[in-house]
């Protein structure tokens, strides 16, 4: 099976998809297998972790779905498996009011563990808008992320962008109910 069949959303429905996920070194393998498919070999490098530690945490995405093998080959008498993502995208269930929000612990971890001396691009904005304006911002964003991802390059550095938009809790808007 190569990349271009895979499909596009993969919905994570069980605990054990959730607890695979929700692991910071999973979700980083999960990143590099996001560009290209890899071997362990080529994902404990690529992360800078062990080869044994690597093997470990994919056989728990394979277990989970969230991850295949899309291609083997031998290598001096030895299967070498080629990991991919299972779909283009995940889509996590929503955490709930007051839940943890894996995707932004991620990126927040992600960002903090980035080079302090590497440019970075860190900003937020408090908006006073309508809930048209909000819609249309969330799908001018979401286009926007369509557009550099078709523009990704497996050969090119990894770069990252996280964005939430959403309405805070408002204590205005509870003593106006």
């Amino acid at each position: 099976m190569s990349t271009d069949d895979l499909p596009e959303t993969f919905h994570v429905t069980t605990d054990e998809q959730l607890r695979a996920v929700s692991n910071l070194t999973r979700h980083r393998i999960m990143a590099v297998l996001r560009f290209e498919p890899s071997t362990i070999t080529q994902i404990a490098e690529r992360i800078g972790l062990a080869k044994g530690s690597s093997s470990y945490h994919v056989r728990l995405l394979e277990r989970a779905g969230l991850i295949k093998v899309v291609r083997t080959r031998k290598v001096r008498g030895v299967t070498e498996r080629y990991y991919a993502m299972a779909a283009r995208t995940l889509h996590l269930p929503d955490p709930g009011e007051g839940g943890p929000d894996v995707v932004m612990r991620h990126a927040i971890a992600d960002l903090e563990a980035s080079p302090a001396d590497g440019e970075r691009h860190v900003r937020q904005a408090h908006l006073r808008i309508t809930d048209e304006q909000f819609a249309e911002l969330g799908e001018r964003l979401h286009a926007l992320v369509a557009e550099y991802r078709e523009l990704s390059d497996p050969a090119l550095p990894d770069t990252t962008l996280a964005f939430a938009l959403f309405h805070p809790r408002s204590k205005y808007k509870e003593e106006t109910k």
